[in-house]
């Protein structure tokens, strides 16, 4: 797959051009030097692009991808394990806010269902 142009490369990760660009700009993705109008990437470039889709859907933010990227495989795991537990940990306060989320919403659906009169208890909470 060497050789890509950026749609290509884009392609090959399943992402959008926009995103390949965006990543750029944020320095997880380097620029390689144009050749005349096009620049052109290579089989490194698609499989760190797809190691950075893969680490976003594990819940890491791009600022955490970049640092991951920056570790050593070998010598620095105990700093890679200790960035996963820090995302786990944040992850699982997320599953909590949304759970009670979701309870407050399966409460006021079951209000607003209820045939009562008045206004409806869904719109009223978020006009509170």
């Amino acid at each position: 797959m060497a050789n890509l142009t950026i749609a290509r490369l884009a392609k090959a990760a399943g992402v959008g051009v926009e995103t390949v660009r965006y990543y750029q700009r944020r320095g997880l993705l380097v620029v390689p030097p144009s050749t005349g109008a096009i620049r052109r990437y290579g089989d490194a470039d698609v499989q760190r692009l797809r190691f950075i889709r893969s680490a976003q859907a594990s819940g890491f933010t791009l600022e955490e991808i970049a640092r991951l990227l920056a570790f050593d495989p070998v010598a620095d795991r105990p700093s890679i394990r200790a960035l996963a537990e820090q995302r786990i940990a944040a992850l699982d306060v997320q599953i909590r806010q949304l759970q009670q989320s979701r309870s407050a919403l399966v409460r006021l659906a079951g209000e607003c269902g209820s045939g009562s009169d008045g206004p409806c208890p869904i719109l009223e909470a978020f006009e509170a």
